[in-house]
């Protein structure tokens, strides 16, 4: 028997509408799955979200362990650039005067990613004024200027209040900087352009001389700056303060305890929407794994949340990265803990002086897909004495030397005189700054409204 037309296009339409609903589920549990801040996707869901930003032809490892071992060297030997000075934690972490061979001499390493920038630019023949002019002052970015060591702003686009709160906490983490140096007399005249937003491509400055907070290892145009956390940060219902005040609050909790009598968990919190195929991944590995105390934050009911100062509770503290770099790495490289870090894909000024193995191993690294964390967890678990070792070189490392407000001061200070050496020819308008720019002084006191789309005119 034939089947009839009739019969056939009622199988077809009721074909194509199963292969509509099934295309429609498999569409929202793919948009739910990236959205959602919740532990409510399966593990399968999670293999299928599409990696995104998150893609990682190559990940970014540094060993910068020379750097280290310079520091040995120096604690055992005069040192030639100031024989009668030497680097001391307790006395000179919030110094933000020190002379340019201080600083050489108490961070070493920490200057990379200026040279780094200088050497690109160098090679292209500097960094020309219609190199600026050419930059697209996108949302989230910033001009400025610094003459005869003053600040000046000359244009800010801020997409919103988020950004406008990163601009200025920028802006003001360098004029501490400036206001602080031992010489300002002798800081260099310079102009340039700046990001706060999280991601080179962003603002579209690949290819363009901007400074901003991370890069990845292929957009090597940018120069990389301190982030805004380091002057302070936070929000009503989530007060992190400035970087120091944190670095005290943790100082205090761990005051209560020895290394030993920390959880011995990695613990992690956070929003899995901002990257969410690479944190279900560790969220879906330390599932019931006696090791875990991993949890997404739900900020709407504040679920799940753990100040800062309580992560350092823990033994160990994962690290996992955002939608760009991520922030937080600096408050959980304040605790005297493991940082477990899979392969980083996102460059900070700091990242250099990170050491995933040898003497001077300062944390943990694993793979993107945290497939081999059980491993690395078991064994950290088993030598106890080792993941001491980590802890406390991770503290010597960074809470107590290239993180604080000295090495801070440092840099900006080495990013001005690089940047300063990279566009030595570049041709300055002819007006005075004070024509072209608003001291920061007086751009602090604007109205916040007229921060957002500030260009500064002569006369206003």
């Amino acid at each position: 028997m034939i089947p009839s037309s009739s019969r056939i296009c009622s199988q077809q339409r009721i074909l194509l509408t199963a292969l509509i609903a099934i295309c429609g589920i498999f569409i929202y549990l793919m948009w739910h799955g990236m959205n959602s801040d919740r532990d409510n996707v399966h593990p399968i869901i999670t293999q299928l979200i599409p990696a995104g930003h998150c893609t990682c032809q190559t990940s970014t490892s540094f060993e910068c362990a020379d750097c280290l071992t310079c520091l040995d060297s120096q604690n055992s030997s005069s040192n030639t650039a100031s024989p009668n000075w030497t680097y001391e934690y307790d006395r000179d972490n919030s110094n933000l005067s020190l002379n340019k061979d201080q600083c050489s001499h108490s961070f070493p390493g920490l200057f990379q990613d200026v040279y780094r920038g200088g050497e690109y630019w160098k090679q292209r023949g500097g960094v020309t004024y219609a190199d600026l002019e050419a930059t697209p002052l996108e949302k989230g970015m910033a001009r400025a200027i610094i003459h005869n060591g003053e600040l000046y702003v000359v244009a800010v686009r801020a997409g919103g209040e988020d950004h406008r709160r990163k601009i200025v906490a920028t802006l003001s983490a360098m004029y501490r900087a400036l206001a602080a140096s031992p010489d300002r007399s002798t800081t260099p005249n310079i102009e340039f352009i700046f990001s706060v937003e999280d991601r080179v491509d962003d603002v579209n400055a690949n290819g363009h001389p901007v400074w901003v907070f991370s890069r990845k290892a292929s957009e090597e145009s940018v120069w990389l700056m301190p982030d805004f956390g380091f002057w302070s940060w936070g929000h009503l219902s989530n007060d992190i303060g400035p970087y120091t005040q944190a670095v005290d609050k943790i100082r205090a909790t761990e005051a209560e305890g020895s290394f030993v009598d920390k959880e011995k968990k990695l613990v992690w919190r956070g929003k899995l929407s901002f990257a969410p195929k690479l944190r279900r991944a560790l969220l879906d590995i330390a599932r019931n794994q006696v090791w875990g105390d991993v949890k997404e934050v739900d900020w709407s009911r504040k679920a799940n949340f753990l100040p800062m100062e309580e992560h350092c509770r823990y033994m160990f503290i994962a690290h996992v990265e955002g939608r760009a770099y991520s922030a937080s790495l600096k408050y959980r490289q304040a605790c005297r803990s493991v940082i477990v870090a899979h392969k980083l894909q996102y460059i900070e000024h700091h990242h250099y002086l990170l050491v995933p193995s040898g003497p001077h191993q300062n944390y943990v690294e694993v793979e993107r897909d945290f497939s081999d964390l059980p491993k690395a967890m078991d064994h950290l678990l088993q030598n106890p004495d080792k993941a001491r070792e980590i802890a406390d070189n991770n503290v010597k490392t960074f809470r107590e030397r290239y993180l604080t407000q000295a090495a801070e001061a440092c840099y900006w200070r080495a990013l001005w005189d690089g940047w300063a050496e990279a566009t030595a020819n570049m041709e300055q308008p002819s007006v005075p700054v004070y024509q072209r720019g608003l001291r920061y002084e007086s751009f602090l006191l604007l109205d916040s409204r007229d921060m957002l789309q500030f260009s500064f005119a002569p006369d206003q």
